[in-house]
């Protein structure tokens, strides 16, 4: 959404105030903008492997997606982990094996469904309960694991967005690509009268403001939005994680979901107070 209303600031901005002074029409020259946009994708795609082409393509339509990942997300993930670890500590490890083998079946998973619909994260708390009912563990090994895996997901969840800045780094570029080809058009032609070379001087100049409008204006926002994204689909991971390794150091299921509470960002982390109610509500 703010995507859009940044876009349209840009174009009143930019096109706007030229239309002042000056005509849109002088603009428009659709050469220069197949050109430019021929150049981004030929870059694009010669720049990048296969993987990252799909992973990137698909994470594109996520921009206009406002986040899942809210107060009411997190305090869904420790209410669960609340009622997960209460059942082991009541009934034993082995009480839960249901649960994490069927997610989708559980009975206290599926109270959930926003959490359970986070793929990846539902897949990273059941894995890690599925290794504390399988034996004894070495909660030092099970944290160095744990950040492995999640520096794992950290750098392979940028790779979009650096493609994305990396195409944004270049577009200014082929703006000048563009322009040098439209000057050299306007040197063979210098038998022309001024009014036409004006033009034509006008139209190749038209490449390098697209050039530099297209990547500052609408594609490193993109990526911008991106970094973002990643950067608070990541928080998730370290709420389970503080909270597993709290429980199996013998804390109380309480006492762990508070430790996920801390890791929080500020403008998400539910007070307290806010916490104990809603776990209070839920139970009763």
């Amino acid at each position: 959404m703010f995507l859009i209303i940044g876009y349209v600031i840009v174009l009143a901005a930019s096109l706007g105030t030229y239309a002042v002074h000056g005509s849109l029409a002088a603009l428009w020259v659709p050469t220069e903008y197949v050109a430019i946009v021929g150049l981004m994708i030929g870059g694009f795609v010669a720049g990048n492997g296969i993987k990252a082409i799909k992973g990137t393509v698909a994470a594109l339509p996520g921009v206009l997606k406002g986040s899942p990942y809210n107060k009411q997300y997190y305090m869904d993930a420790l209410a669960l982990m609340y009622e997960i670890l209460s059942k082991v500590r009541k009934e034993g490890l082995m009480s839960i094996e249901a649960d994490i083998e069927n997610a989708e079946a559980s009975a206290i998973f599926s109270k959930y469904p926003n959490f359970l619909h986070d793929h990846h994260a539902c897949e990273f708390l059941t894995d890690y309960l599925r290794m504390m009912v399988g034996g004894n563990l070495n909660a030092f090994e099970i944290e160095n694991l744990m950040d492995m895996e999640i520096e794992t997901h950290h750098v392979e969840a940028h790779g979009p967005a650096h493609v994305v800045s990396k195409v944004a780094d270049s577009v200014p570029a082929f703006g000048i690509v563009v322009a040098v080809m439209g000057v050299v058009n306007v040197m063979g032609s210098v038998g022309q009268p001024p009014a036409v070379l004006g033009k034509m001087i006008g139209g190749a100049l038209v490449g390098t403001f697209l050039g530099i409008l297209v990547s500052y204006g609408f594609v490193a926002p993109i990526a911008g939005q991106m970094e973002q994204k990643v950067e608070e689909s990541g928080k998730i991971y370290e709420v389970m994680k503080v909270v597993l390794l709290a429980s199996m150091n013998g804390y109380a299921p309480q006492v762990a979901i508070e430790f996920g509470r801390k890791v929080l960002f500020s403008g998400d982390r539910p007070t307290f107070l806010e916490l104990e109610e809603d776990v209070k509500s839920r139970k009763g």
